[in-house]
């Protein structure tokens, strides 16, 4: 397959898929059961790849990658260090993977990139360079953020200020919360970005994350601190969630390396004749537009809330027509 078979190429260079973007049957109404249990199980739907992907790499770092509860009962640098540098090799073995893929070595050309342009160098960025700039925010401030989030449950599940839940005594829901992780991924991550684009704290701190107009994997968690206290603020729910650390670890790390996924600039990796979706086509027209699509694909709360963007011309008048109404 090559791109020219579900997209087309306008003549500013920019690459689209012709279907336009559209949310899963979860909520629609009346119910699809039929719809809905095929999307959960389909390949790509709910769970394959990528959901089944992130559920693997919590339960991975949990059992081998994350010192004992009997261990976190007390702050000391040894563990919270230990911690730290995990998350820093998580990220770059994962941002950097795919930067290598599509952004070094190339593999599949502009196939599938939404922006046919490569990130230039420009003085608008640290070091005049977009992925290193990219690269401090991530690891300077990113990390060590969502590291300190992290640190924080363990040692409350650690402590009992956590509700903690185990398979053994509770299959069902703990079940049931692994499934939820990527809902609460995905509201929480709406609601946080909807705030960072409040005028105030646009201009103050996510303003530094759409610098990245034509972005690459390590743009994903390229924010500003505040954004990211905000950003990783979600995990903060499990101190009411009745949850294992492994769900919450779930959630961190997907807030933590997921980001690079959504930020590749391409809707699919190619490997040969075989393709897979990686990317959201509606976040890369969030980074060109800017005021639509502030959520994924799963729940569709940029619909309810006036703010979807499906790609099409029809999408480009009504997004005009909401600008002429304010002014702008």
């Amino acid at each position: 397959m090559d791109d020219r078979q579900i997209g087309q190429e306008d003549s500013k260079g920019f690459w689209k898929p012709n279907k336009p973007i559209g949310y899963g049957p979860a909520f629609v109404w009346p119910p699809q059961p039929k719809a809905f249990f095929k999307w959960l199980f389909a390949f790509p739907g709910y769970f394959l790849p990528w959901n089944v992907f992130y559920a693997i790499f919590a339960i991975l770092i949990w059992a081998y990658l994350t010192p004992s509860l009997e261990t976190m009962k007390t702050f000391s640098a040894s563990w919270v260090g230990f911690i730290l540098i995990r998350n820093i090799a998580l990220a770059i073995m994962v941002y950097g993977a795919w930067h290598l893929w599509f952004y070094v070595w190339r593999k599949q050309g502009t196939e599938f990139k939404y922006n046919r342009q490569w990130p230039r160098e420009s003085s608008i960025f640290l070091f005049g360079n977009q992925t290193y700039d990219n690269m401090f925010h991530t690891l300077v401030s990113g990390v060590p953020i969502w590291t300190a989030y992290e640190v924080l449950l363990l040692w409350a599940y650690a402590n009992g200020y956590a509700p903690m839940i185990s398979y053994a005594e509770h299959p069902l829901g703990f079940i049931v919360v692994f499934f939820l992780v990527p809902f609460i991924h995905e509201v929480g991550f709406y609601f946080a970005h909807r705030l960072l684009h409040w005028p105030p704290l646009y201009r103050v701190a996510h303003k530094l994350h759409h610098r990245n107009t034509n972005p690459g994997p390590w743009s994903g968690l390229s924010m500003h601190p505040i954004e990211h206290l905000i950003y990783f603020s979600t995990i903060l729910l499990f101190f009411f969630i009745p949850s294992h650390p492994i769900h919450m670890i779930n959630l961190a790390s997907r807030l933590g390396v997921a980001p690079a996924q959504g930020h590749t600039g391409f809707e699919r990796i190619k490997a040969g004749d075989t393709t897979i979706d990686v990317a959201y086509y509606a976040h890369f027209l969030h980074h060109k537009y800017f005021e639509v699509n502030y959520s994924d694909g799963m729940v569709p709360l940029d619909k309810w809330f006036g703010s979807f963007h499906d790609g099409s011309p029809e999408a480009d008048e009504a997004m005009k027509a909401r600008r002429l109404r304010r002014g702008v």
